[in-house]
C-alpha cells in the first residue's frame, strides 16, 4: 500500500511525465556531482535498476550514458548488473547518505540482487559526493528556489518522520 502522499503523486503521473523528471533529475545531480565517474570507474558502464516497492515505477540507470529510463514496474528493469529495491524514501535517504546501507541491507528493509561489486560501488560514490536531492534538485529559476526549497524540504521531513528515519 502507498503511502498517501506517494499514491496522490506517483499513480497518477504518467510514464512519459515520470521519464522527464528522471531524466531531468539525474542530470541536474551530474552536472552538480561530475566526480561521481570518477569515484564509479568502470561500474558507470553497468547498468542499475533502482526498484521503488512503493511507487508504481522503476529505473534503470546507464549513468556512462548520462540517461535512466523509467518503466512500470515489473516491465523494464532488465539486463541490469544489480538491481537494489526498497522504499522510495529509504532509497532517497541512503543515497544521500542518511542511511547506513549495509544496515538496512542485512535488516531486510532494502534488497540488493546481482552483482554486489557494482552497488558496493555506488553506495561509496553517493556517499562521497555528498547528495542532497533538495538542494541538488531546486530549480534554476531564481524565483522558484525559495519555494521549491521549503516544499522539497518539507515533504522530505514528512516521508523520513514517517519511515522512522533521521530528518538532518
Amino acid at each position: 500500500m502507498l503511502p498517501p502522499i506517494l499514491s496522490t503523486l506517483a499513480v497518477p503521473l504518467p510514464l512519459p511525465l515520470v521519464q522527464r523528471i528522471a531524466q531531468t533529475s539525474l542530470e541536474h545531480v551530474l552536472e552538480r556531482h561530475p566526480e561521481l565517474f570518477d569515484r564509479l570507474g568502470s561500474f558507470a558502464e553497468r547498468l542499475i535498476a533502482i526498484c521503488p516497492t512503493d511507487v508504481p515505477f522503476e529505473f534503470t540507470l546507464a549513468l556512462a550514458r548520462r540517461t535512466v529510463r523509467a518503466s512500470r514496474r515489473g516491465t523494464g528493469s532488465r539486463g541490469h548488473a544489480t538491481r537494489i529495491s526498497g522504499p522510495l524514501v529509504m532509497l532517497l535517504a541512503l543515497a544521500e547518505g542518511r542511511l547506513d546501507g549495509d544496515a538496512e541491507f542485512f535488516g531486510r528493509k532494502i534488497t540488493i540482487e546481482g552483482d554486489m561489486e557494482t552497488a558496493l560501488a555506488l553506495r561509496n560514490a553517493t556517499e562521497s559526493i555528498s547528495l542532497d536531492f533538495v538542494r541538488d534538485l531546486l530549480p534554476q529559476w531564481r524565483l522558484a528556489r525559495g519555494p521549491a526549497r521549503l516544499l522539497l524540504g518539507a515533504l522530505r521531513r514528512s516521508l523520513l518522520a514517517r519511515e522512522g528515519l533521521p530528518c538532518n
